[in-house]
C-alpha cells in the first residue's frame, strides 16, 4: 500500500517538489533511500526522473535537503555531478557512516530506508 506524506490532505496541494524535500528531510542519519521510492512513497511510481529533478533544483532550498541521502536504485551515486565539489555526496555520506566505494553504497539494503515503510510506521 503506498501512503503519502503526513500530514495528508494539506500535502495533497503542495507542488510535487516540495512533497520530495520534506520526504527526504525525514531520511535517517546514515541511510539512503532511492528516486523511485520516493516518488512510489509520494504516490506517483513513476515519477523517479522527477524526484532527480526536484533534488537538483534543492540546494539553495531552506530548511536544506539531504538529497546526498538519495541515489538510484542500484546503490550508485548517480546524483554526484550536481553537488559542489568533486567528491562532496560521497563525502557526506562517508561522514554520516555509509560505506561507499566507488560511488556505489556498500551494503545498500542494510542502509536503505524504504519511505512506505516508514510512513506506515508514522
Amino acid at each position: 500500500m503506498t501512503r503519502k506524506l503526513p500530514p495528508t490532505s494539506a500535502n495533497e496541494d503542495r507542488p510535487f517538489f516540495e512533497q520530495v524535500y520534506d520526504l527526504v528531510r525525514l531520511i535517517p542519519y546514515g541511510r539512503v533511500t532511492s528516486y523511485g521510492a520516493l516518488a512510489a512513497a509520494l504516490g506517483s511510481p513513476g515519477a523517479a526522473r522527477m524526484v532527480g529533478w526536484a533534488l537538483n533544483k534543492c540546494h539553495s532550498v531552506h530548511p536544506p535537503v539531504p538529497a546526498h541521502r538519495v541515489v538510484n536504485r542500484k546503490g550508485l551515486l548517480s546524483g554526484k555531478h550536481f553537488f559542489p565539489g568533486e567528491g562532496m555526496m560521497r563525502d557526506l555520506l562517508v561522514s554520516e557512516g555509509v560505506r561507499v566505494e566507488d560511488d556505489r553504497i556498500c551494503d545498500f539494503a542494510d542502509c536503505f530506508w524504504d519511505p512506505s515503510t516508514a510512513l506506515d510506521q508514522l
